[in-house]
């Protein structure tokens, strides 16, 4: 019997972890969308109604206009790597190819590509097309009807396996497929904890699954159906076997991707916490334009002494910008000799900048 170990993300493995899932981890790998768009509609996907079924592109959280979108918002977290996913990304072969070259040549071959596919639109030569462009690992998520097509993948040079949600109940059903994972030789087979989303919710209640106690979106018994699967791998398959918890995605693949991304974008008065949010300080001048702005501006630079470097006007969302400690300590002088309102905000470093709390002083 081989030994189930947990992984520094604190997932638990049988095997070796999949290269993709290494770098994910560390929140190294950018999350290329290529489409919503996809072939199966499966009762569990949980992608938000401004993606689902929909043919747009999303480099992390930055939708692409351009190409060099895409090698921007790479640069901008220091990505070792890409996760290429949808939708379907292969519902859009030509686009995807031309993203996995572009990212290759931009960033080098060891730059790592892994994809999700329901497998439905692959062929023979689509995959061949995706080796030769550098692409490194592909994921299947296909009903059975296209099993098939992951033997094809096996003729290439890209690390093959499979991906699929653990449906609580369906242990049972996963050990098959993951019986023809091992007899084929595919390399992994990784079950995500089921999560519940905004768009998935209803069809989830539908078939009696309900969210797991103590937890922001797990659903209750796909963790056992994991660990049931897992359990019975160790004893009977040759293939690695990882199961993904959805507690991982937040509190280690999210949190390290903002944090590379923070250290890189932070302006010299934000702060980087521990969770990868910023931290800064904002001043407004209720019903002023922003000639106001920067005659305050000026006047905390020559009369508070604020260095030049700790202030910035958002002209956007007509406020300053400054360090937390300096609006901490001129608060009462500013609401008092100028009627500002003034606040401490967190928000994530990311393209869109979601603002995650706001402490008024």
């Amino acid at each position: 019997m081989r030994e189930i170990k947990e992984t520094a993300g604190r997932s638990l493995v049988v095997g070796k972890l999949p290269r993709g899932c290494e770098l994910c981890m560390e929140g190294a790998k950018l999350v290329l969308f290529v489409t919503g768009l996809c072939p199966r509609r499966c009762f569990y996907c949980p992608l938000s109604e401004k993606r689902r079924w929909k043919d747009v592109i999303f480099a992390n959280e930055l939708e692409v206009r351009k190409d060099g979108d895409i090698i921007k918002e790479a640069r901008l977290m220091n990505a070792l790597g890409a996760g290429i996913t949808g939708g379907d990304p292969l519902i859009k072969p030509k686009r995807t190819i031309r993203y996995i070259k572009l990212l290759k040549e931009t960033f080098g071959p060891n730059f790592h590509l892994h994809l999700y596919t329901s497998g439905r639109t692959v062929t023979k030569k689509l995959l061949r097309d995706l080796s030769e462009a550098g692409l490194d690992e592909i994921r299947f998520h296909p009903s059975k009807s296209d099993w098939k097509k992951i033997e094809w993948a096996l003729d290439t040079d890209m690390d093959v396996g499979a991906e699929i949600p653990a449906i609580p109940g369906k242990a049972d059903e996963i050990k098959v497929f993951a019986k023809y994972l091992d007899d084929i030789g595919a390399s992994f087979l990784n079950l995500n904890e089921l999560e519940f989303s905004e768009t998935n919710a209803q069809e989830l209640r539908k078939r009696n699954i309900k969210p797991k106690s103590g937890t922001l979106a797990a659903a209750e018994g796909s963790e056992e159906t994991a660990l049931n699967v897992l359990k019975w791998a160790a004893r009977n398959l040759k293939i690695t076997v990882h199961y993904c918890p959805s507690s991982l995605k937040d509190s280690v693949q999210l949190k390290n991707r903002l944090l590379r991304r923070a250290k890189i974008v932070a302006k010299p008065y934000e702060e980087i916490t521990e969770e990868g949010l910023l931290v800064k300080g904002i001043i407004q001048l209720p019903n002023k334009g922003l000639n106001d702005l920067k005659r305050l501006k000026l006047i905390l630079i020559r009369r508070y002494g604020v260095p030049q470097k700790l202030l910035h006007i958002d002209e956007k969302n007509m406020v300053i910008e400054t360090a937390w400690y300096v609006v901490e300590e001129l608060s009462k002088e500013l609401k008092r000799r100028f009627n500002a309102e003034i606040g401490i905000v967190e928000e994530y470093p990311t393209a869109d900048r979601v603002r995650i709390s706001y402490t008024p002083l």
